[in-house]
C-alpha cells in the first residue's frame, strides 16, 4: 500500500457518497482506504449498550457498528481491487479526522452529516475541516457530471502550487480534460509597467488581461512535463472568481481550489472563495492548502 485515503463517516446519505468517492480515489491513486467513524458519545460517557426495557441487539454501540460495516461494504462494491480497512474513534468529528488527516494524502468527507443544521448548504465538519485539515480535502456535494472536466481556479500565488499538482493528478487519473481558470477584475489585477513615462497611469488597451494571461501560463508551467496526457484549456474570465467557479462547476465533474487567495486577510485559514465554492459549487470540490499551511 503506497498511500492512504481517508474518509468520514456517520451513516448519513452524504457521507455514503463520500464513502464511493473515496474508493475510487484510493484506486486512481493506488492507495489503502480507511474508513473512520467518530463516536462521540463516549466522552460524554453516554450508556453505549442496549436499554434495559429493549432489545439485547440495540444501543449506540450496535448502530455504529452497522452503519460502519455498511459504509465498509459500499466502499468494496465501489472498488474491490482497494484494501479497506475502517476505524472507530472516541471523539469530536473534527478532532478524529485533523488528527487521520496528518497520515493521510486525501481525506474525504460528505457535505452535510447527521448533526447538519436546517438551512447550512455545507456542514462546520467539512468547512473546518478544509480549513485546518494537514492534507487536501475533498467535500462531495452533488455528484458532479462524469463526463466534465476537472475545473481549477488559479489566483497566481505560489502557494496554489500544490492545487495545480492536484488538479493535473486528477485530471490524469479521471482520463478527463482540465480547465484552467483565472478571474481578474481592474480592482484584482496586478498593474503592469506603464508603457509611456508622462502618462504613468496608462497602459495600452488590454494590457491588463495580457498581464493576467501570463500569470495564468506561468502557474501552470511545468506541471504538463509531468502529465503529458493532460491538455489543460486556459479560461481567462473578467469577473469575480467565486461566481464565476460556481457557474464553471455546473459541467465538471471536480473544482479544486487553493484554501487561500490573493484576496485573504492574514489570520484566515480559509479564503472567502474557498469558503463560497464548498457553499454552493455543482460538484465535488476539494480544497488544498499548502503543507506547513503557510499563505
Amino acid at each position: 500500500m503506497s498511500g492512504l485515503v481517508v474518509v468520514g463517516v456517520d451513516g448519513s446519505a452524504s457521507s455514503l457518497a463520500a464513502v464511493e468517492q473515496a474508493a475510487r480515489e484510493a484506486r486512481w491513486r493506488g492507495a489503502g482506504l480507511r474508513v473512520v467513524h467518530a463516536f462521540l458519545w463516549p466522552a460524554l460517557h453516554v450508556p453505549l449498550g442496549p436499554s434495559l426495557p429493549g432489545p439485547p441487539a440495540g444501543g449506540l454501540r450496535d448502530t455504529v457498528e452497522h452503519l460502519v460495516a455498511e459504509a465498509v461494504a459500499r466502499a468494496r462494491s465501489a472498488a474491490p481491487e482497494v484494501d479497506v480497512s475502517h476505524v472507530v474513534v472516541t471523539g469530536e468529528p473534527l478532532t478524529v479526522l485533523e488528527g487521520q488527516s496528518r497520515a493521510a494524502e486525501l481525506v474525504v468527507v460528505g457535505s452535510r452529516g447527521m448533526g447538519g443544521f436546517v438551512g447550512l448548504l455545507v456542514g462546520s465538519t467539512a468547512v473546518h475541516l478544509a480549513a485546518h485539515g494537514t492534507c487536501p480535502v475533498l467535500v462531495v456535494r452533488e455528484p458532479g457530471d462524469d463526463t466534465g472536466p476537472v475545473v481549477l481556479g488559479v489566483d497566481g500565488l505560489a502557494t496554489g502550487e500544490r492545487a495545480v499538482d492536484f488538479a493535473f493528478a486528477e485530471a490524469a487519473w479521471r482520463g478527463t480534460g482540465l480547465v484552467a481558470l483565472h478571474a481578474w477584475t481592474t480592482w484584482s489585477a496586478p498593474l503592469p509597467p506603464p508603457q509611456d513615462a508622462a502618462a504613468p497611469y496608462a497602459n495600452p488597451p488590454g494590457a491588463l488581461a495580457e498581464e493576467e494571461e501570463r500569470l495564468l501560463s506561468e502557474a501552470l508551467a511545468g506541471h504538463r512535463e509531468r502529465y503529458p496526457g493532460v491538455v489543460p484549456e486556459h479560461r481567462l474570465v473578467h469577473g469575480r472568481t467565486r461566481e464565476a467557479l460556481i457557474e464553471a462547476s455546473r459541467s465538471a465533474q471536480l473544482l479544486v481550489v487553493g484554501a487561500r487567495g490573493r484576496g485573504g486577510f492574514a489570520g484566515l485559514l480559509l479564503g472567502s472563495v474557498s469558503q463560497a465554492v464548498l457553499h454552493h459549487a455543482h460538484c465535488p470540490v476539494a480544497v488544498v492548502r499548502n503543507p506547513d499551511g503557510r499563505r
